[in-house]
């Protein structure tokens, strides 16, 4: 079964040997064998990949070969990957694209759970069952308004109210140099300085007032450098769409880093929700509860959120409406109770615009913020600076 894996690996570009691939199958036979797919993840990863820059093509083949992943609907109930092979795509009109019917979060649910239960084999093209390049909400690779995306990279057509595969994100670079400082120059309207710390700064004015005061004689005059004390509380929205905007994104973190002594990052994906986490390779495993996160960080903090807001509605108003995992708080609720902790909150959108009228999701978004959203430009950045440092 591990061949085409094994073939796959190296069509990508990752140089795995023989003798690493029989080192994957000693270790599958022995008492390490991984219990689930994603200790097989790691467990194949560890033994087939010795370069980290390798880590994306590996997860992009891995996610093509197991294509399933246990339900998050909770039936635990496995997709056969051959149901998701994809060999063409159906193309729909504008008309055929605006009958499809939308069914609600509760009814795409308990089909989905039906289809599990039902279907025996593969369909491609079709409008019902799971499979590709059609109009069924269940698969990938074709059209539906409001589906369940399985076991394959999204059409771009970002509709998708829940994704079943796990997905990795790597953090922002915080050290980019290059186009920052324009964000530099915007972020420094948010400022408060305070002379705090060892004298280790020359005071010019005390030094001649002082120098004066004793006939010629220089008197040198010391005080605390100026430091900016704002406090900057700072939460990312990571992968998915947000791919299309990590130079941007990345350009920003570099001048935050540079601008605040006093910055906390972390990242979320779509919208908060009950819980946050600082570095996205341990996403999983360690992340902070976002109450623990409204205890430790007094409402002296600027909270700035950035992200697209393109998500499912679903996820801002439903409970269970996360595309990734079951909230049982919806979004909204969660966004709620941020800004009622932090009263100086701004949202930083870097999707131009002019499209924002046209998804529902940034319509929600900002009457949520109390229509605190700016874009990510010079005059976007610099009202929202502006705004924070009431």
């Amino acid at each position: 079964m591990l061949i085409d894996f094994f073939t796959q690996l190296r069509a990508a570009g990752i140089p795995v040997s023989i003798q690493e691939y029989l080192s994957l199958l000693e270790l599958l036979s022995s008492p390490a064998a991984p219990t689930s797919t994603e200790d097989f993840y790691h467990l194949a990863r560890m033994a087939l990949v010795k370069d980290e820059t390798r880590y994306d093509r590996y997860d992009r083949v891995f996610a093509s070969f197991i294509g399933q992943l246990q339900a998050r609907a909770g039936n635990g109930a496995d997709i056969p990957a051959d149901w998701l092979v994809q060999t063409f795509r159906k193309h729909l009109s504008d008309a055929e694209k605006a009958a499809l019917e939308k069914y609600g979060w509760d009814r795409l649910m308990e089909m989905f759970r039906e289809r599990l239960a039902e279907q025996k084999e593969r369909h491609a093209g079709g409008s019902k069952w799971i499979g590709t390049g059609g109009s069924s909400p269940y698969g990938h690779g074709g059209y539906h308004p409001e589906g369940i995306r399985i076991g394959g990279p999204s059409a771009g057509n970002r509709t998708a109210v829940k994704v079943w595969e796990q997905r990795h994100y790597r953090d922002y670079d915080d050290q980019q140099a290059l186009g920052t400082r324009n964000f530099k120059m915007a972020l420094r309207r948010l400022r408060r300085f305070a002379r705090q710390g060892a004298a280790l700064e020359l005071d010019m004015p005390g030094t001649i007032r002082g120098t004066a005061e004793q006939a010629g004689l220089l008197d040198l005059r010391w005080v605390p450098e100026r430091h900016n004390t704002v406090k900057v509380l700072m939460l990312l929205d990571v992968g998915g769409s947000m791919d299309d905007h990590i130079a941007r994104i990345e350009a920003l973190f570099s001048a935050a880093r540079s601008e605040f002594k006093h910055l906390e990052v972390f990242y979320f994906h779509n919208c908060p929700y009950e819980s946050v986490w600082r570095h996205n390779e341990r996403r999983r495993s360690t992340r902070i509860d976002t109450q623990d996160l409204l205890r430790s960080h007094g409402e002296d903090w600027r909270l700035i959120l950035v992200g697209d807001a393109s998500m499912s509605p679903y996820e801002l108003l439903y409970p269970g409406g996360s595309i990734e995992h079951h909230n049982t708080e919806t979004g909204a609720t969660w966004l709620q109770r941020l800004l009622g902790h932090w009263p100086h909150a701004v949202w930083l959108n870097p999707e131009p615009s002019g499209s924002w009228q046209y998804r529902q999701s940034i319509a929600l978004v900002r009457e949520l913020m109390h229509e605190r959203m700016f874009g990510m430009t010079i005059d976007g950045l610099e009202q929202a600076m502006r705004l924070l440092s009431k």
